[in-house]
């Protein structure tokens, strides 16, 4: 398979402003999401400053921000500042509070609001099931079920993608992300799933140059590089 077969959308997941910039302009992104983690990690302390600067460089593809609210009244406050930020705005929401209490409510109120939700950290078809319920009829959306965590528990992903994007399949303007990629491979099983989108760090979008790579040429490289790490690493028996 080449990245040209591919019918997923790949969007760029991070907090640096650098690499945001110099993928803006990369015909193979079709979007951006970050997190407060992805935040924290970048060194980032003033919210409505880097997401500025974010906007100032992606104009035409959509961005997904978070709120960072625990409280689902300061939820909405929250949301409905972000989603002012700019017309390509996507606003995420938990699909719980940290008490585990269903955000549904919220998630409904803004996007029968106009307000368009990212409704984030979905691990089970049951929240799936919520969430597209709370955005029927409503703005544009996405529901991010984290792949990659349900694969960090032993589980296969692939049934609980294929089964999201055949929830959704009758809730026009509502796609999934498959979130959380742990390999390339991924990009390939949520393509064959028919999952609208993936999200990518830097890392993984590094390795989409080798989507569909000769395995014989991918040998003698791995080789020569066990070689020449010896040499330069001076290791000798």
């Amino acid at each position: 398979m080449s990245l040209d077969e591919l019918r997923t959308k790949i969007f760029a997941d991070g907090a640096d402003l650098e690499s945001i910039a110099a993928l803006a302009g990369d015909p193979m992104i079709k979007g951006f999401t970050t997190n407060p983690t992805l935040m924290r990690k970048a060194g980032l302390d003033d919210y409505a400053e880097f997401a500025r600067q974010v906007l100032d460089k992606v104009t035409a593809h959509p961005v997904s921000f978070e709120v960072v609210a625990d409280g689902f009244d300061e939820m909405r406050r929250q949301a409905a500042t972000i989603a002012g930020w700019a017309d390509n705005v996507y606003v995420k929401v938990p699909v719980t509070d940290t008490h585990g209490r269903s955000t549904a409510e919220v998630v409904r109120d803004l996007s029968q609001e106009g307000v368009k939700v990212n409704v984030t950290a979905i691990l089970t078809l049951p929240q799936v099931e919520v969430a597209v319920a709370a955005l029927e009829g409503g703005a544009p959306a996405y529901v991010s079920v984290f792949a990659g965590r349900i694969a960090d528990t032993g589980r296969d992903p692939v049934p609980t993608m294929a089964r999201s994007v055949e929830m959704v399949a009758g809730h026009p303007g509502v796609e999934v992300i498959w979130a959380s990629p742990r390999e390339l491979l991924n990009l390939v099983q949520a393509d064959e799933v028919g999952c609208h989108i993936i999200t990518m760090t830097a890392e993984l979008l590094g390795k989409v140059k080798q989507l569909g790579k000769d395995l014989e040429q991918f040998s003698l490289e791995t080789v020569q590089m066990f070689h020449d790490d010896a040499v330069s690493a001076g290791l000798s028996l």
